[in-house]
């Protein structure tokens, strides 16, 4: 029996556990319907926020845009005015070059005039033909004067409508961005109603699988449930990756889920999955933490780098219910979280196992290259036994050689010394020989010295 205590009166009165069951069951839903409520109210108001922020910006922007395309509209038709200013300026520079021109050419024709009449008995015909003369030049300077003028109105009008189209352009262009703005805001509008929907459909697929609970096998509807969401949501991105139920058993134990995925050979992700549920009516509750140790050995068994514990139990604990609940300082990589988050976290994991992939190669490549570098030290530590065998007995007969090339170098060393000690002694001979004269033959002779005199003297 459990005894409750009315808050008004403060009378105590006792109920069974049935009662007691079903009043605390009244209370959870009564919460559970509140604080749903209140996240959805929540989440309209900020949608409804995002909506209006979106549609500021893109009535901020276009409005930007808008004010640009006026900017450049102004500047163009000044452009024009400009232009319209500078043909008519150019027009009555034009007109008052012709009207000097004429005021010149008819100076020119009164003073030819005068001095024609003075000499008019004389070259009247001359005169004449001068005047014709300069009729025509005058018509020609008026004719090229037009030819000249509507030139420069027809380039002016090409400019003006050259102008006007490009106004015209701009005009369109800025309708087609405002259409666009608009077209953007509808399509907004409309995503941010359908997450809106996808939402409450969410919501309202947890109200009645919390309310299918109280009447089906709890473990297998969530294991059937994450089963469901894995093939709907993750096969399609992960066609090859293996997710299946853990049915062999390692020392009497086993977990739920094993979810491994491979990219090029190599495995980049493994995930342990256990699957934890019970009853609202149970009278003995279970917490997350009692699950954990089994789990982190289950994951070591199986030789899993991950471990998760995909938990509806303590319903009423935020910590669980606010998202992913990291265990790694009770167990490795281990991580609690609520069956709509099984999804997303999966997808964070391979996300992030994904950028260590090539870390992993690298350390498959450097153990291969570690391997290699082994066998080259071998195959290095063999050439250098072989060459050291080769080396001692190349030297050996290198040494040989050298004594030999030491008893031919003294042998010739000897003979060196005897054909320089020959060298001195013919150097000595040719000195002699060189410093003998007649001089030195008659010195002391004087029976020759006496007949090469006589034979100079002849000469």
């Amino acid at each position: 029996m459990k005894e409750l205590k009315c808050p008004h009166c403060g009378q105590v009165f006792q109920v069974d556990e049935a009662d007691y069951a079903s009043i605390l069951s009244q209370v959870k839903n009564a919460e559970f319907d509140a604080e749903i409520n209140r996240r959805l109210h929540e989440l309209e108001e900020r949608h409804l926020a995002e909506q209006q922020l979106a549609t500021t910006k893109a009535e901020q922007s276009f409005q930007s845009q808008l004010n640009k395309k006026e900017l450049e509209i102004n500047a163009k038709e000044a452009e024009i005015t400009r232009l319209r200013s500078e043909a008519a300026s150019l027009l009555d520079r034009v007109k008052g070059e012709k009207d000097t021109e004429i005021a010149l050419l008819k100076n020119q024709l009164e003073t030819i005039a005068v001095q024609k009449a003075n000499e008019q008995a004389i070259a009247l015909a001359e005169k004449d033909k001068a005047i014709a003369q300069l009729h025509a030049s005058i018509e020609q300077s008026e004719n090229k004067l037009q030819l000249a003028v509507m030139e420069e109105r027809s380039k002016a009008q090409q400019k003006v409508q050259a102008k006007d189209t490009e106004i015209t352009q701009l005009r369109a262009a800025a309708a087609l961005e405002k259409r666009e703005a608009q077209i953007h805001e509808a399509a907004l509008t409309k995503r941010y109603e359908e997450e809106l929907r996808m939402k409450q459909d969410q919501v309202d697929y947890y109200k009645d699988l919390k309310t299918k609970m109280s009447t089906k096998m709890v473990g297998e509807t969530l294991e059937q449930h994450c089963s469901i969401e894995f093939e709907q949501y993750i096969r399609p991105m992960m066609p090859q990756a293996y997710f299946e139920k853990d049915n062999e058993a390692v020392d009497g134990t086993k977990g739920d889920f094993v979810f491994r995925d491979y990219e090029d050979g190599t495995e980049y992700i493994s995930i342990m999955f256990e699957m934890k549920n019970e009853m609202d009516t149970t009278a003995t509750k279970h917490k997350n933490d009692d699950f954990l140790k089994k789990l982190d050995e289950d994951r070591r068994k199986k030789g899993c780098e991950f471990a998760v514990l995909v938990s509806m139990l303590e319903a009423d604990n935020d910590l669980y219910n606010n998202g992913i609940v990291n265990k790694s300082h009770l167990y490795p990589k281990m991580y609690v979280i609520r069956p709509q988050f099984f999804v997303p976290f999966i997808n964070l994991l391979v996300q992030t196992s994904k950028k260590s992939l090539e870390y992993k190669k690298q350390l498959i490549l450097a153990q291969n290259k570690e391997v290699d570098v082994t066998n080259f030290e071998n195959q290095l530590q063999e050439f250098k036994d072989k060459f050291g065998r080769n080396y001692r007995l190349a030297s050996e007969k290198f040494r040989s050689a050298i004594n030999e090339i030491d008893k031919t170098i003294t042998h010739l060393q000897k003979v060196r010394e005897a054909l320089v000690g020959s060298e001195d002694n013919l150097r000595l001979a040719n000195d002699k020989a060189e410093g003998l004269t007649i001089r030195k033959l008659t010195y002391k002779n004087p029976t020759m010295k006496e007949k090469f005199d006589e034979a100079r003297n002849r000469e």
